[in-house]
């Protein structure tokens, strides 16, 4: 068997496969089809601004200590992760808050400013998760679900565990509280669920975040990504650049390597892909191969949410505001319901907000503030007509954050731009301008979910957000991590 292997796309995921291929001795390409590593954590710098794109909420960072680890290198000499004291600043239309943060007594403390009945129920919340945590992170976050026998094993744990609750139902077991519900039931946002039918089984991340913290990377994710890009130069991974896999080759149902924008052909038994799983096996590969079940499997797929992210700089700065807040809106659930049901765009917002300049000044001029606000909105199967929306939604953007955490902010923007689920479809090449590829539901999930190792075709394998285990930074990197069970070895 050949030792060479391609790794299409360079998000967090592509990057730690490169890694995890290199050390497992793989002669290594790794193609990103922009001119900037990093996928949906790239980074864009404006006039002494810089912009994390995407990724900013860092837990188990652990994870990405591992990829330095394996070639004995001190992640300190790439890049700095410092822990955050205030995880997020939660905010509601009545404009109460609440501060989630890294001391338990704390969070009682605000939880009793709310509700104090409630204070015993979160406790017990706590408990669950850690047990819904040690099954579904610990036990199954890296390990293949590539045979439905080893799903068929873990479907009795998951019932015990409620994983048949969405997260939202799930907590409100616990809980009685709306505003308390909507905060510790909304984590499934951040991986592209929605809360009142994402499984369960993402209330691990409650428990996750307690075990290691919500983390920062100095200068932005996009160091991870700098740091990252570094260890590969040094261990020999190749790096391309402005080139795009348009085709991956096949002799009948094996991989043997791809065909690129610029016309080259890459050999290579060995395929793995950072790019979203429907897109690929839509447009990369020849659809004639896929089984019928395969088939009904695609067509089934529900999609995540889309995303329309405002980026700006501030001549003020915002003192009071915290690293992370996320805002409800008056209309929640209906909300969450037209943007993943109904697919319309509705002018009553939730976001959440990211100031990088609460940690790190130097990601702004002296003086200056930097933002982006994350607003969830319906992907493209929407035929929402962005080239006209976008300005109009935009304005409503800068009016609600006005009106809620940023007075008179309209006064202050400087540089900003904002991207919306087009450039998700046409530059990182999600189906339908997905935020997170697929949804988290149980239908979805594990072995329901796109397989790290194809099902249809033998050298090609899949990480990131689509696949086993899902979306988020922990989500991708244990993706990449499972190729260390499933890749061939080297003799």
């Amino acid at each position: 068997m050949s030792n060479k292997a391609i790794v299409i796309g360079s998000g967090l995921g592509g990057i730690a496969s490169a890694i995890r291929l290199r050390a497992m001795n793989y002669d290594v390409t790794l193609i990103e089809k922009n001119s900037d590593l990093g996928g949906r954590a790239r980074t864009f710098y404006k006039n002494g601004y810089t912009f994390d794109a995407g990724p900013t909420v860092i837990t188990a960072p652990y994870l990405i200590e591992e990829l330095f680890l394996l070639f004995k290198k001190n992640i300190n000499d790439y890049v700095k992760i410092v822990p955050l004291k205030t995880w997020y600043q939660f905010i509601f239309s009545d404009l109460s808050k609440f501060n989630y943060t890294d001391n338990h007594k704390t969070n009682l403390s605000e939880i009793s400013k709310i509700d104090s009945k409630d204070i015993i129920g979160f406790e017990k919340l706590l408990k669950f998760s850690e047990k819904i945590f040690n099954k579904g992170y610990l036990e199954l976050a890296d390990k293949p679900f590539t045979n439905f026998f080893f799903m068929l094993k873990q479907i009795p744990a998951l019932l015990m565990l409620k994983s048949y609750l969405s997260v939202y139902k799930f907590v409100s077991k616990f809980l009685k509280n709306e505003k308390l519900r909507k905060i510790f039931s909304v984590h499934p946002l951040l991986v592209g669920g929605n809360p009142f039918s994402t499984t369960s089984i993402y209330a691990l991340i409650l428990f996750l975040e307690k075990k290691w913290g919500v983390h920062y990377a100095l200068g932005g994710t996009g160091k991870i990504i700098t740091g990252l890009e570094k260890l590969m130069n040094e261990i020999g991974v190749k790096i391309i650049k402005n080139d795009e896999v348009i085709k991956i080759i096949t002799d009948k149902k094996k991989i043997s390597g791809v065909i690129t924008k610029s016309n080259k052909t890459i050999n290579a038994e060995i395929v793995v892909c950072n790019a979203d799983p429907p897109f690929v096996y839509k447009y990369l590969l020849d659809e004639k191969q896929n089984t019928f079940l395969f088939e009904k499997k695609i067509k089934r797929m529900n999609y995540s949410m889309g995303l329309f992210v405002y980026y700006f700089g501030s001549k003020k700065k915002y003192n009071d505001v915290e690293h992370h807040t996320i805002y409800f809106g008056d209309s929640y659930k209906d909300l969450l319901n037209k943007i993943f049901e109904e697919k319309v765009l509705t002018d009553d917002i939730s976001y959440y907000l990211h100031r990088p300049t609460a940690t790190d000044p130097t990601m702004a001029p002296k003086d200056k503030d930097c933002f982006y606000v994350l607003v969830p909105v319906p992907n493209n199967l929407s035929k929402i007509k962005w080239n006209e929306e976008a300005e109009r939604f935009k304005k409503i953007i800068i009016k609600k954050l006005s009106s809620t955490l940023l007075p008179n902010i309209e006064e202050y923007i400087e540089n900003d731009f904002y991207v919306t689920p087009d450039y998700f479809e046409k530059e990182l090449r999600t189906l339908h301008g997905s935020g997170f590829s697929i949804q988290p539901l149980f239908s979805q999930s594990a072995y329901f979910r796109f397989h790290n190792r194809s099902e249809i075709y033998e050298g090609l394998f899949f990480v990131g957000a689509g696949t086993h285990p899902g979306a988020g930074i922990p989500g991708v990197l244990s993706s990449a991590k499972i190729l260390d069970r499933i890749v061939p070895k080297i003799l």
